[in-house]
């Protein structure tokens, strides 16, 4: 076949898939219809997840399984939007990386709004202003992010669904390398790439600013001006993207949360995370965890932080894989109550790693 005879077949299967997907969005319409008729969530990570697990078995090349599954997030963003408008607030400002998590997580469909702090995600949730909140957790590198972790003890919120993002710091200019005489971003980001930048831009002035956005706002309006930011704010701000992934350490990487009111059904691959206090007196904690491990359910992740309510009084964060309707999993947090002051299980939901 010649190229325009594979062109014209192309054209030929672009129009039975835009028929397909439009056929997918009428059955969407419906099943929204019922969601809303019934006080059902639009937004199911459950189902979703599920979805994708199908597509990514039955994925043949040349596509790869995570582009198909890429195209697929897009197509229920889509669909999704018909049911119902979601409003996701995240900590700001906009083209940094808790953005790309929230377009990772719904789509380009939804509605995005960035707040300053992570206080004001779980608020704006809280009051029913927005649908859904995406707030960092865990860094490889940093650890917890203990802001986050502090507002789960005051909030009635729950877990809905965790993504992971590779933190991939992009340099960005709209000038050549060697003309770069000032460097915008955040100490953070700053830090992660010193080596590169000590390498390939010694001359260049640092200037910390509030954020990698920020960094990259400036640096699209100044000459011979640069910014350590994400490739979201590369196309945000109209800037070059003169090196990808310079940062030092290749394996940074960060956990996101999405918090609502959206209760998960099982899908077989789930992770449940607590909350618990202990009273303090010897052995409290050990007695607490034994509950896990005499059940034989692994924990992948703890965190403690203080209550702030006594002196030296902590309060501890638990990540399990299972789900809260599991018997086993069930059973081991009405044995993990007897141990504890509180135990509150934050949400079961997918997990994605």
């Amino acid at each position: 076949m010649s190229i325009d005879e594979h062109r014209r077949k192309i054209d030929a299967l672009d129009r039975q898939i835009v028929a397909l997907l439009n056929e997918r969005a009428a059955h969407a319409l419906v099943i929204g219809k019922e969601k809303r008729a019934n006080s059902l969530d639009v937004f199911s990570p459950a189902r979703e997840y599920q979805v994708l697990q199908k597509i990514s078995a039955h994925t043949q090349r040349p596509l790869s399984g995570a582009a198909v599954c890429g195209i697929y997030r897009e197509i229920m963003s889509a669909c999704r939007a018909l049911e119902q408008d979601l409003r996701v607030v995240f900590l700001g400002p906009a083209a940094t990386f808790t953005h790309m998590a929230c377009l990772a997580q719904f789509g380009e469909s939804a509605q995005f709004d960035p707040v300053p702090t992570i206080s004001d995600v779980f608020l704006e949730v809280e009051k029913s202003n927005a649908n859904f909140g995406v707030v960092p957790v865990t860094n490889s590198i940093e650890g917890a992010v203990n802001d986050t972790l502090d507002r789960f003890a005051t909030s009635d919120l729950s877990i809905c669904a965790e993504s992971y993002l590779e933190i991939n710091q992009c340099f960005l200019a709209n000038c050549p390398l060697g003309e770069v005489e000032r460097i915008y971003s955040i100490p953070q980001a700053l830090g992660q790439c010193k080596n590169w930048l000590r390498e390939h831009v010694p001359h260049a002035g640092i200037i910390p600013v509030s954020s990698t956005s920020r960094g990259a706002e400036v640096a699209a309006g100044e000459p011979k001006a640069a910014a350590v930011a994400t490739e979201l704010a590369a196309s945000t701000y109209g800037l070059e993207i003169l090196r990808r992934a310079i940062q030092d350490n290749p394996y940074n990487r960060t956990r996101f949360l999405t918090i609502g009111r959206v209760t998960n059904p099982p899908t077989g691959k789930d992770k449940t995370s607590l909350l618990f206090f202990v009273a303090n007196r010897p052995g409290a904690l050990y007695l607490a965890l034994a509950t896990l491990a005499d059940s034989e359910i692994n924990m992948t992740m703890i965190e403690s932080r203080p209550t702030r309510l006594k002196p030296w009084e902590y309060m501890f964060f638990v990540d399990i894989q299972g789900h809260r309707d599991d018997p086993m999993i069930a059973a081991a947090v009405a044995e993990l109550e007897k141990h504890c002051h509180l135990c509150r299980v934050l949400g079961s939901y997918p997990e994605t790693a």
